[in-house]
């Protein structure tokens, strides 16, 4: 039963979105409540390990909604006036000509996927996304080329580094529960997630259902403004600007990955200018003098284009908060005891019993983390009375928690916001592309599992 109400509450949210056209963030809010409701209803309803009722309602969609923006509106927000400030000085601009003038416009997905590659491996999805897209915006309005065919790739690496490797949060918390070694995990992870992601970032955008897409870009986060050459900013002060979010979480957890685990001075500094919101902030204030007063711009006129890249995001926003309430419910109705209970049973290799329960978790819940922590719960015991590879277990566990990203998903949400299509549209392009990297990252899991042991 509590499968067919997920079903039931994915169908409900479809037609008032789709038929009824009902905007994302009542829609989401509704069918949240609708949930609670047969949860209370059921008694299958619980905050924290207690049985809840109807007056917990509301502070179970306040927490999804505060859980999910904690530290989401931030990163997005930041993001969104990074981009605006960067656009309306130039500096997006002269990042794209970089780019053409190295890859070349036949090359500009390969580029994407190069660099999203790069910056993906150490940095959180969205925090890379919001970085990446202002260029991938730009880059479509130089070469006028379909938004997916530059975004896709961008969106399609991005999805590949963080769902596979450490440190990202789920396989660095898998890697814990089994006791794997973080380091392997990250070098058997490279050899399926850089030809995994490559082939899937270079097919998705050619396939005809995709192709047939025309989505423009969202208005308010890319400035209308043409530059002439001699306007630009200098190529080192663009790249710089944004590379530097980049650096300091990726050079902050090298570093920390290389000292070990402590309580000391360092540790806590280094952890601070590593987390995405600090890292975005410094990037902001850096942008906001190198794009303004010693680009001749007023603090006016940068202040005008924080505003107008904030205001663009506000629905953005609202709407993937909205989707952290849905998958809050989810949780406090037990879907995800419910599926945990019956998965103890199953009888199956190991690897592909850790990636079934973690998808099984993904398509219910929404949340990859949810899915990959209780998914290594179910799974941990196996490592050790089955002797399977705990790194390669990881994997196994942080692709299954990849595949169908659907509308109980706040970075689907993310995702057909910026891409500006309709719920239908983002379901064939991004459910589908997250499900066929599952699987084939489960298939190079299984590949390496037949020469390590």
């Amino acid at each position: 039963m509590p499968m067919v109400i997920v079903g039931l509450s994915v169908v409900v949210l479809l037609v008032l979105m789709m038929k009824f056209k009902l905007n994302g963030f009542i829609s989401l809010l509704v069918v949240s409540a609708l949930v609670a409701f047969w949860a209370v209803a059921t008694g299958n309803f619980s905050v924290d390990g207690e049985s809840a009722g109807l007056a917990q309602i509301p502070e179970v969609i306040k927490d999804g909604i505060g859980g999910q923006l904690g530290g989401t509106a931030v990163v997005v927000g930041l993001g969104a006036m990074i981009g605006r400030v960067m656009g309306d000085a130039g500096a997006a601009q002269r990042i794209a000509n970089k780019i053409l003038g190295v890859f070349g416009a036949k090359g500009v997905q390969w580029a994407m996927i190069v660099a999203s590659m790069l910056i993906g491996v150490t940095m959180f999805y969205e925090v890379a996304f919001v970085i990446l897209v202002p260029v991938a915006f730009t880059l479509v309005r130089a070469t006028k080329v379909n938004l997916l065919w530059v975004g896709l790739p961008m969106s399609i690496s991005l999805s590949t580094m963080h769902s596979f490797l450490p440190p990202h949060p789920g396989p660095t918390a898998v890697a814990g529960l089994y006791d794997a070694s973080v380091g392997m995990t990250l070098a058997y992870g490279l050899m399926i997630a850089v030809p995994a992601g490559a082939l899937m970032a270079m097919l998705w955008p050619r396939l005809p259902f995709v192709r047939k897409l025309d989505p423009k870009i969202p208005g308010g986060l890319l400035s209308d403004k043409e530059f002439e050459e001699k306007d630009l900013p200098s190529g080192f002060m663009s790249f710089f600007v944004a590379l530097l979010p980049v650096i300091l979480i990726a050079g902050s957890e090298l570093i920390l990955m290389a000292i070990g685990e402590g309580d000391d001075a360092w540790h806590h500094v280094l952890k601070m200018f590593g987390s995405p919101e600090i890292s975005l902030l410094i990037a902001l204030i850096v942008a906001t003098i190198a794009f303004g007063p010693a680009q001749g711009r007023t603090m006016a006129q940068v202040g005008k284009s924080m505003s107008e890249g904030a205001r663009a995001m506000a629905m953005i926003i609202l709407v993937i908060g909205a989707g952290g309430a849905f998958k809050q419910v989810l949780v406090s109705a037990g879907i995800a005891d419910y599926i945990a209970h019956h998965a103890n049973n199953w009888d199956l290799n190991p690897i592909i019993l850790a990636w079934l329960i973690a998808a099984i978790l993904r398509i219910a819940l929404g949340s990859a983390t949810v899915a990959v922590s209780t998914a290594a719960g179910i799974a941990a015991p196996i490592v050790a009375a089955t002797g399977a590879s705990p790194e390669l277990m990881v994997l196994a566990t942080a692709c299954g928690s990849l595949a169908f990203s659907h509308v109980n998903d706040p970075g689907f949400w993310m995702f057909k916001e910026y891409f500006s299509l309709n719920v239908g549209q983002a379901i064939a392009v991004r459910t589908t592309y997250t499900t066929v990297l599952a699987v084939l990252g489960l298939l190079g899991v299984l590949l390496l599992s037949t020469f390590i042991g």
